[in-house]
């Protein structure tokens, strides 16, 4: 009794300090449920925090740099040409208000403003993109909870750090870019190991659903993030960055303290069914035995995790996929803030106030996706459809989001639903299932690192289209909603020849289903 006390003992110490003060309060371990409730509530707060640190520097775009709004809004695709002279004019017109306006940071509030942010987007996600690959391999060599953890401060300290040159008044381009680089390497530590978490504790029964609804924390972080910095703005655009800097540096304490990162860290199969199994080593000592020495997993490669099926695939279409939405999660903003809308120009705090409604369409479009890949049992249709289904609203957002506020709004809310919905179903579903694919042999060891490259690939994306907004936008922002919708219909293309073989899946199922429907029931005689 005295040996399984200490066995008991060895697992209790290795479970997070606040999950055993919650046992200490309750008398009796955690359920399996309440692990589970807590993993979702954990993680979902920690990439929340994520998304609304990351938010930020969208939010303060327009007071960097504020520059002459679009004076164009009907969106044609074929009629995109102007004459020198008309460009030489609307150059000079900018030139002047660059001049006249009260606003604006140097360097950011000269000529080249625009193109110097869309230059620290590349450098963020582009250092991002690139840390992602090294997170996932770290992420399924490590523990979970610290490397979380730290990725969490990391950030919280370099986000702050961007908003404390406005107060030390620094004017140099090189700081924020350096500062940029190093809170998107801390930033790439998050997506592989909340996925991974997840991913441990939850099995791919309705794991779609329940993913679409815990992957609201990307909008919500979103949300919250650009609230938080619109309400700041007014005081300084300084702390639009440092108080969100300050909300996920507090978040990785709570993390750290409370998150399990699996059913065998505290003491709990898989199933649930109580402390995991125990032998005896050595003289009478027993100590609990998660994986006899046999069972000990090996963590997958990067070149083995790039060649399970699907891997392939999917990555190269949330390159596009991620292009389109980290467009509008960096400009959308900027953009509303620089557009005539119903007849006027909007401030930089209502726009970003007003760009929320996008991520709330991302929310409803996350959930169904899930959802309707659940009942489909077809990731990559329902990935492919919505993708599709992005352009035309794409458009229409462009082409009549001028109208009226309400007319901007819904197009926007519309347009986030089908642009969020497969970015979130491929993130979170798609990369649990391939990392967890049957081709692995149960090895659960590369769902971070499975993750890692699907999202990594589709940060590259992802810094590309900020990048190039900054540039074409300068020269009219109808070329940037081209872009979005060629990148959309890439994303979709991408994806054939996984869509052709889920249909045809449905199509065998479906005759199987008729052939056992025709000979009807067997009767005995």
């Amino acid at each position: 009794m005295g040996s399984l006390s200490e066995s008991e003992s060895d697992v209790n110490n290795r479970k997070p300090y606040g999950v055993r003060f919650l046992e200490w309060i309750r008398k009796k371990p955690l359920s399996y449920k309440a692990y589970q409730a807590t993993v979702l509530l954990v993680t979902f707060l920690a990439y929340a925090n994520y998304h609304a640190s990351r938010k930020t520097t969208s939010i303060i775009k327009s007071a960097l740099d504020p520059l002459s709004p679009d004076g164009g809004s009907k969106f044609n695709l074929w009629n995109r040409s102007r004459s020198s002279t008309r460009r030489l004019s609307t150059r000079v017109e900018r030139t002047n208000l660059w001049s006249l306006s009260s606003g604006g940071w140097d360097p950011f509030d000269a000529a080249e403003g625009t193109s110097l942010l869309g230059e620290l987007d590349l450098a963020f996600l582009g250092v991002y993109a690139g840390g992602m690959y090294f997170s996932g391999q770290l992420g399924d060599r490590t523990d979970l909870r610290i490397f979380l953890t730290v990725g969490m401060l990391g950030t919280g300290l370099f986000t702050s750090l961007f908003g404390v040159g406005y107060w030390a008044n620094i004017h140099v381009f090189c700081y924020y870019l350096i500062v940029q680089m190093l809170a998107g390497l801390f930033q790439s530590t998050g997506w592989p190991s909340v996925v991974a978490v997840v991913g441990n504790w939850f099995g791919k029964s309705k794991r779609g659903l329940i993913m679409g609804i815990w992957n609201a924390h990307t909008s919500v972080g979103n949300i919250s993030g650009s609230l938080i910095a619109s309400a700041l703005l007014s005081y300084g655009w300084g702390w639009s960055l440092v108080v969100p800097g300050l909300i996920i540096a507090l978040s990785g304490l709570v993390v750290f303290l409370f998150l399990p990162v699996n059913p065998e860290s505290v003491g709990i199969d898989k199933e649930g069914d109580g402390l995991s199994s125990l032998k005896k080593v050595g003289e009478g000592t027993t100590v609990p035995l998660l994986k006899s020495a046999s069972e000990i997993e090996k963590a997958v490669g990067f070149m083995e995790a790039w060649r399970i099926p699907g891997v392939a695939p999917f990555a190269f279409c949330l390159f596009f996929a991620k292009l389109v939405a980290y467009t509008f999660l960096y400009w959308l903003p900027f953009y509303i803030s620089h557009t005539v809308i119903d007849g006027k120009y909007l401030s930089s705090t209502t726009a970003g106030n007003l760009s929320t409604l996008f991520d709330m369409g991302g929310v409803i479009g996350g959930i169904l996706a899930g959802h309707i890949s659940d009942r489909l049992g077809a990731r990559a249709i329902t990935a492919a459809s919505f993708m599709y289904c992005s352009i035309p609203a794409l458009y229409c957002y462009r082409n009549y989001g001028h109208s009226s506020i309400t007319m901007n709004v819904s197009l926007m809310f519309i347009t986030g639903m089908f642009v969020n919905g497969p970015y979130a179903l491929i993130t979170t579903a798609v990369s649990a299932d391939l990392g967890t694919h049957s081709s692995l042999n149960g090895n659960s060891r590369a769902l971070a690192t499975v993750t890692a490259i699907i999202d990594g690939t589709g940060s590259v994306g992802a810094a590309i289209g900020p990048l190039l907004t900054g540039y074409l936008s300068a020269k009219s922002w109808s070329l940037v909603f081209v872009m979005l919708m060629i990148s959309a219909l890439i994303a979709g293309l991408f994806l054939t020849r996984l869509v052709i073989a889920e249909v045809n899946e449905k199509i065998e199922e479906s005759r199987s289903r008729g052939r056992i429907t025709t000979r009807g029931p067997v009767l005995e005689v």
